[in-house]
């Protein structure tokens, strides 16, 4: 197993677009329920956890010795970002904001819809709608479409597995999915994807 965990990971490293989806389909519905199990049923914690695990874990990829199985190294990293989500959480007082109720995301979202900067981008000078139309349109898969029809189009989840042919489920899963490459994108082009999303 860990032979084939080392696999996976020297596929990752070249940049191998299936081996992302493999990844992200194998482990994140894995480390949503690692996380939920430690978080008293918390799905919007999980969710949260098992999205910044993989994010990290795609950062840190090279770190990655085989010395243990893929999951387990996995397992540690959600662990601490499960600490420190909780420890923000008790911090701030209240939880995170999500994406879909942001209006900072709203403006963004509705900028890249027309190809324009949003308001506080004009002001700056900077085309972050731009940016972020760029990474959407070279997400692996349906990940940019996905995202385009929740966030720009104000798709239902059940609007977007009827339009993928899965169930709602599965339609879940890919919005997050989708929501976990692109931040990866955003980040490998060297932007902190907190200035372009929440």
């Amino acid at each position: 197993m860990r032979q084939d965990d080392r696999a996976l990971v020297a596929r990752l490293l070249t940049g191998d677009e299936n081996a992302f989806r493999s990844f992200f389909d194998e482990y994140f519905d894995r480390l949503y329920r690692f996380a939920l199990s430690r978080r008293a049923g918390r799905a919007d914690l999980a969710e949260e956890a098992a999205q910044r695990t993989l994010c990290r874990a795609v950062r840190a990829l090279s770190q990655y010795r085989g010395d243990a199985a893929l999951f387990t190294w996995l397992a540690q990293i959600c662990r601490n970002e499960l600490a420190g989500l909780g420890e923000a959480e008790r911090r701030i007082g209240e939880r995170e904001e999500s994406f879909d109720a942001s209006e900072r995301a709203l403006r963004r979202a509705e900028a890249v819809a027309v190809d324009e900067p949003a308001p506080e981008e004009r002001a700056h000078g900077s085309d972050a709608a731009g940016e972020l139309r760029r990474v959407l349109d070279e997400l692996p898969g349906r990940y940019g479409d996905i995202l385009e029809w929740k966030y720009l189009e104000d798709w239902s989840v059940e609007q977007i597995a009827e339009e993928l042919g899965s169930t709602f489920e599965a339609a879940q899963s890919a919005l997050a999915r989708a929501r976990i490459a692109l931040r990866s994108a955003l980040e490998a082009r060297g932007h902190d994807w907190h200035e372009l999303l929440p």
